[in-house]
């Protein structure tokens, strides 16, 4: 299943390619300060590829906070944040809002609680290692294609 979504104005586009076909989509509302006071929702598909376009990278700001080794990728014209990314390793790792989502079917998603509070950096950074999303492309630019 081809899944788009992007920030309000357009600005941060992703497109992931769920495989296999899912019967439902997990959305995890992450417990932070930071998920809480936007309403982030989160799922990843760790056999899936995600591929993000940013039109004007300089409307972009990225936010990391706690251990510093996630960040939150925000469109300062819009406010939105549709993608979070982490550099594991020298490899980049990535989750979706599913609240960027475009034209999915809202009953395939299944919320859920997610805390992290008292997990040890290694320990995350090992799940998000098995559960985000492995295969990420960036593009950048006007005419960009993700690589």
């Amino acid at each position: 299943m081809l899944i788009s979504g992007s920030c309000h104005c357009g600005n941060i586009r992703f497109e992931l390619l769920w495989e296999p076909e899912p019967v439902e989509i997990p959305a995890r509302a992450c417990t932070c300060s930071f998920c809480v006071k936007h309403g982030g929702v989160w799922t990843s598909c760790p056999t899936g590829t995600l591929n993000v376009t940013v039109s004007e990278p300089e409307l972009v700001t990225k936010y990391a906070f706690g251990t510093k080794t996630a960040q939150f990728h925000i469109c300062s014209r819009c406010g939105i944040v549709p993608v979070v990314t982490s550099q594991i390793d020298g490899h980049l790792y990535a989750v979706v809002s599913v609240n960027a989502f475009e034209g999915i079917d809202r009953s395939l998603l299944k919320p859920a609680s997610a805390s992290f509070d008292g997990e040890y950096e290694q320990a995350r950074l090992a799940r998000r290692k098995r559960n985000w999303i492995a295969q990420v492309a960036f593009a950048e630019g006007e005419n960009a294609t993700p690589t």
